[in-house]
This record gives structure tokens, C-alpha cells and sequence, in this order.
């Protein structure tokens, strides 16, 4: 999700939930973003995941955005689309884990704890690095709107 305020791109970007993420920011901040279930269409997951991940839904039209790679091989195909929200009302689903490690207790964690709107310079200093060309790309088709 994208929006212009005061004539400036903002995105939205989704810091992971969990004790690993917990005390990370520079560098941990992701696109919303899951996995494609089989059968189902890209464009229909990236929909179904924003609005698993954030409690928002997400509209037409959608810039397609490509793929980028993380380090993992993880691809992670996007799109975007012009709209608000209010990130402080986030409802993400959440995952177990097993915590602390070997200990046989099972912890239920969000799968997003955090959203939030960030200016594109910003946002560059926030996301993780295999997914600031997707920034790039998205700075590139707005700016020729």
C-alpha cells in the first residue's frame, strides 16, 4: 500500500512479529507478504496475505511491481496499490513457537506486531535490503503518474 501525503510517496511496511525480530529495526521492516497456496493465483495470495497480515484490504488498480530474491532463494512477487489506512489498528494472524527454545512450551506470537507509513528515504533505511528495489520500482511508476 502507498499513499501521497504533502506530495510525498509514503509506503507501508510490516515489522515481523517474534522473539527474533523483537528488538530489530533497521533492516526489518518487510512488504506484507506470504506464501501462494496451491491453485491459487499470485495477485490473489499477495490480496489475501495483506489482509491476513494487516487487517486492511487492499483495491484496485494494482502496479505490478515484479519479483525480487532473497539471500534464502525466498521470491517474493509484488504489487501495489494507492490507499490508507491506520497502521496503529493492525490485526495480523499469528503463528507458535516453540519459546524459549527446546523447552517444550509453545508461545503463540503475531505474525506482524508493528505497520507503519515511511517517507521513501526512510523506508530505504528501514527495509530489508532484498526488498528496496521494489521501492525503487515503485518510486519509478508513480513518478510517472
Amino acid at each position: 500500500m502507498y499513499r501521497i501525503r504533502n506530495g510525498e510517496l509514503e509506503v507501508l511496511l510490516v515489522h515481523l512479529g517474534g522473539p527474533f525480530w523483537a528488538r530489530k529495526d533497521a533492516g526489518a521492516w518487510f512488504v506484507p507478504k506470504g506464501g501462494v497456496e496451491e491453485g491459487e493465483q499470485e495477485l490473489a495470495a499477495a490480496r489475501r496475505e495483506f489482509q491476513e497480515e494487516t487487517g486492511m484490504e487492499s483495491h484496485e488498480p494494482f502496479l505490478e511491481l515484479g519479483s525480487v530474491y532473497h539471500k534464502s532463494g525466498k521470491r517474493v512477487v509484488t504489487w501495489a496499490f494507492r490507499g490508507d489506512g491506520d497502521p496503529g489498528k493492525l490485526r495480523s494472524n499469528t503463528f507458535l513457537l516453540e519459546w524459549p527454545p527446546k523447552s517444550g512450551k509453545f508461545k503463540e506470537f503475531p505474525e506482524i506486531d508493528r505497520a507503519d507509513f515511511f517517507t521513501v528515504d526512510a523506508a530505504a533505511k528501514k527495509m530489508h535490503a532484498a526488498e528496496l528495489e521494489l521501492l525503487r520500482r515503485l518510486e519509478k511508476i508513480v513518478a510517472t503518474k
